[in-house]
């Protein structure tokens, strides 16, 4: 098992120890693979989802069976909805005791395979290191995803000749099945962009997951297109880049002649595609399920983000002057409203208010993070107010969960980020109810030397849904299983022994943030929010929509 997940490039396994799994760490030992054991298996899985987007390779989690594997099921779920390569392995009781009532006996892989692109148990021990590599092979196909194996106890234990027990080889990369698509539709997209006049673009997930960014940046400046960026492809390109917009989405994406989404499903995030409503629209995606799935497109094309996008440039040339000088027009006119944009939600970001506005904790947050800083979102509004105010300084910088949209991802993410990128800074916003889902395991990223700093934005509710209870059933009803109490998080880091601080005024943001950086630990910031301000998109509840 070791053997072929070092084969599969995986350096380090996430875990929660169980006997069912105890023989993988010995091999893990003897082959070399770290063995990182966090404090419950939800974070062991988002600690392997978070490796897999900073390292573009498999993150690996190993859970006991029963209660292990299932406590890792919303992991699998996070990382199957955000596309992310990683792979489960759940132990299982005894194939001689099938059947029979044995310890944590469940049918995992039934209850895996919808949230999957493999998941099996191995039948024999000759063939462990072959279903590794299968299960690795169909995380990398199409579309990224994790996959799930069963290793049955007796499977583990059993000896057998290593001549009958064959590790595959690596024998693929990106670049062996990096298609750029079908030709004639990308000359087509290329001729389209010859012409466009009001041209924009969407650069979401898979920019990163191709490791595009190059590519996508060039797209940008080579063809003057008014770009948006989402998900793990914030970073792109730089805060003050003159064709990155932020605020105008809506209006670029009524207003265009032409509209193309890359790397991003037409899911709740775009109306399921309604959002999007340019003469012609074109999708480029790694998944070929995902062309045209909620709403038709005039151009799909499936392959390699990065692919794509290069042939499509080579294909385009140069487009016509009368559309490169509509081009500067439409990029000016979004440029103007996005300045009044950002002119109206000034106030907010550097309100004086207290408790704090949300929106001054993102200003300050934004202004405090730099080009080697990796910026994690784990939480509800306080991510909402976040995503649309902090724009990361460079690619691979920021992380959230993705679709699923799920609270608790910020201790594996974080912990994933900072044994990837040791030398480079990880800052954590959380909301106080994602806090408390995982936070004992910042234990965890305090035993292995994986220091970050922890935001806290406290508002003492769940308030995402906090706000449209009250919107549907008034102030009397509005907190009923959402308030969470007052709780002084800051306390939590005097029992672990690292940098801890409440925050209750604006002005204390921005040098209890530089204390945290100098404290040179993991640090526990406990900021002290307004609890009934609420960001627009929650406000408008746009993700039920």
């Amino acid at each position: 098992m070791a053997r072929a997940l070092r084969s599969e490039g995986v350096e380090t396994i996430f875990t929660l120890c169980g006997g069912h799994i105890s023989d993988i760490y010995d091999g893990c030992i003897d082959e070399g693979v770290a063995i990182i054991d966090v404090r419950h298996e939800q974070v062991a899985a988002h600690a392997a989802d978070g490796y897999a987007r900073m390292t573009g390779g498999l993150g690996c989690a190993v859970v006991t069976a029963g209660p292990g594997t299932t406590n890792a099921v919303t992991g699998v779920a996070n990382a199957f909805r955000a596309e992310s390569p990683m792979l489960l392995i759940g132990g299982q009781a005894a194939l001689s005791q099938h059947r029979m009532g044995g310890l944590q006996d469940i049918p995992h892989v039934e209850m895996l395979r919808p949230i999957t692109k493999f998941a099996s148990s191995v039948p024999a021990t000759e063939r462990v290191a072959d279903f590794v590599a299968m299960a690795a092979r169909e995380s990398f196909a199409g579309a990224y995803g994790p996959s799930y194996l069963e290793i049955p106890r007796d499977i583990l234990d059993r000896k057998v000749d290593e001549a009958s027990a064959r590790v595959p080889a690596r024998e693929r990369s990106r670049a062996s099945t990096a298609s750029a698509g079908n030709l004639a539709d990308v000359e087509r997209l290329a001729q389209a962009l010859r012409t466009a006049e009001r041209p924009c673009v969407l650069f979401g997930q898979q920019v990163a997951t191709c490791r595009a960014t190059e590519t996508a940046r060039r797209f940008t400046e080579a063809l003057s297109v008014p770009t948006y960026l989402n998900g793990a492809a914030r970073g792109t390109l730089p805060p003050e880049h003159p064709l990155h917009f932020q605020l105008t989405r809506r209006e670029a994406f009524g207003d265009a002649d032409l509209c193309i989404v890359v790397g991003t499903p037409f899911d709740f995030r775009l109306r399921y595609g309604a959002s999007l409503k340019a003469a012609t629209v074109a999708q480029i995606d790694m998944g070929y399920q995902t062309i045209g799935r909620n709403r038709t497109v005039e151009i799909g094309i499936c392959g390699d983000v990065d692919a794509v996008l290069s042939a499509v440039l080579e294909a385009v040339g140069t487009p016509t002057d009368k559309s490169l000088a509509a081009r500067g027009a439409w990029a000016a006119h979004l440029r103007d409203v996005e300045l009044e944009a950002e002119a109206k939600r000034r106030p907010s970001l550097t309100s004086g208010s207290s408790p704090i506005h949300p929106s001054r904790l993102a200003y300050e947050l934004d202004r405090f993070l730099t080009e080697d800083s990796i910026f994690v979102g784990d939480g509800g509004d306080v991510v909402t107010f976040a995503g649309s105010v902090i724009k990361p300084k460079a690619p691979l910088s920021w992380m959230d969960p993705g679709p699923l949209g799920t609270l608790g991802v910020g201790t594996g993410f974080s912990m994933a980020a900072k044994l990837v990128h040791p030398d480079k800074e990880v800052v954590c916003l959380f909301g106080d109810g994602s806090f408390a889902m995982t936070a004992f395991d910042i234990q965890t990223a305090i035993r292995f030397g994986l220091p970050y700093i922890a935001v806290i934005g406290n508002n003492s509710h769940m308030n995402q849904i906090r706000c449209g209870q009250v919107q549907k059933y008034g102030p009397e009803r509005g907190s009923v299983a959402n308030y969470l109490g007052d709780v002084d998080f800051e306390k939590f880091a005097d029992m672990l022994g690292v940098y801890g601080e409440a925050v209750r005024e604006p002005e204390q943001i921005a040098p209890a943030l530089e204390r945290a950086r100098a404290a040179g630990t993991s640090a526990i910031l406990n900021v002290w929010l307004d609890p009934d301000a609420y960001a627009p998109g929650t406000q408008n509840q746009t993700m039920y929509k």
